[in-house]
């Protein structure tokens, strides 16, 4: 059904405008309590087995969604209704900012993915902070922060303004997520350079620990799938020796060739990064690489190409405690978190192990044993 109103619907609508669309649909019906208790009932029913603890958190299972969705923080209850896990919202820079100018978010459906340079466009963090705070959840969480820098602070200030969105922030926050990975920042990806992440994530940790004392905040940071192996495992090196709480492998792509694009040349080209399918084989690549080098030491988060219960759990078997998902919620609409955790759930009753946490990493263990 969903695909049909796809393909005659929302393929004929501008990408940027069927997101907006569908996204007051599901902040509407979270708003409505029949409605929302019988959509949650439908979608988002709960598997014993799939339970997990990530960050000193219980979670109904593994599966969350991906920064980029909720930017803003307005449809939480509206996202856990629809099953997932998780979410993570942002990204949240330490100023307000319109992102960048239309059209900046396309579909490449014959390749099931999105190119998107949304320039994180957000309503900054004061804001953001003010409406969690506000906040009265139907549907309790897990709730992932995901920070950025602001475009128009020059590189050189960037742990600032980093420091002020945490300070606003971080009291809201299950996790906070250092993002210095996405491909439509000017100079981001620059911060990803051990020289230049240490001093940020040491300055984010102590700020996290200083706005909040009555407990400690996990702490993660999200990484490119462009980074070349050796670069991998110096971020993963330096997640341990700053005792880091996880990394996130990985964010979207900068990378055309060698994916076996079939969309229209045209769309191809268009710059900014892509997510969805194509992304899969890199991304569980870099998962794999980071698990290797730091094993249960650090909790890894899975993103990128997932679309079923087959991709979920070859992530967590390559390593990934939690899964995220964003780009194939577009393509297969409101039961698609309800088909992961069915499969799932028939994928762990079928295998050796008896828990999900016994899962994680397997791969690697059946080689090492």
């Amino acid at each position: 059904m969903y695909q049909l109103f796809f393909r005659l619907f929302f393929t004929r609508m501008d990408p940027e405008r069927a997101h907006h669309l569908a996204f007051g649909w599901i902040c509407r019906a979270a708003r409505v309590p029949v409605l929302r208790t019988f959509l949650a009932a439908a979608l988002a029913p709960r598997y014993k087995e799939l339970r997990v603890e990530a960050f000193g958190r219980r979670m109904h299972g593994p599966f969350g969604l991906a920064a980029g969705f909720d930017k803003n923080a307005v449809a939480i209850d509206g996202m856990t209704m629809l099953g997932f896990d998780h979410v993570e919202i942002g990204t949240v820079t330490a100023q307000a900012q319109p992102g960048n100018p239309p059209k900046r978010l396309f579909r490449l459906v014959k390749d099931r993915a999105l190119i998107n340079r949304m320039g994180f466009n957000n309503d900054g963090s004061a804001s953001v902070a003010a409406r969690l705070a506000a906040r009265n959840p139907v549907f309790p969480t897990t709730l992932g922060v995901n920070i950025g820098k602001t475009k128009v602070v020059p590189e050189s200030e960037a742990v600032g303004d980093y420091v002020t969105s945490t300070e606003r922030l971080a009291g809201h926050a299950d996790y906070l997520v250092v993002n210095v990975s996405s491909p439509n920042t000017p100079g981001l990806r620059n911060l990803q350079a051990v020289d230049h992440l240490r001093p940020l994530l040491t300055a984010v940790r102590e700020a996290a620990d200083r706005t909040v004392t009555d407990r400690r905040v996990p702490l993660l940071v999200k990484i490119a799938p462009d980074l070349a192996d050796e670069d991998v495992d110096a971020v993963a090196d330096l997640a341990v020796e700053l005792g880091l709480d996880g990394i996130i492998a990985t964010n979207t792509t900068i990378a055309r060739d060698g994916l076996g694009l079939a969309s229209d040349p045209a769309l191809v080209k268009e710059t900014g990064g892509l997510s969805g399918a194509p992304l899969k084989e890199r991304s569980l690549e870099v998962l794999r690489r980071l698990y290797a080098r730091v094993g249960d030491r650090i909790t890894l988060i899975g993103v990128g190409g997932i679309e079923n219960a087959e991709d979920a759990w070859q992530r967590i078997l390559a390593g990934a405690t939690l899964v995220q998902g964003y780009s194939a919620f577009i393509y297969q609409g409101p039961f698609w978190c309800r088909a992961i955790h069915k499969g799932l759930a028939a994928r762990l009753r079928n295998s050796p192990y008896a828990t999900l946490a016994d899962a994680v990493g397997a791969e690697h263990k059946k080689v090492t044993a």
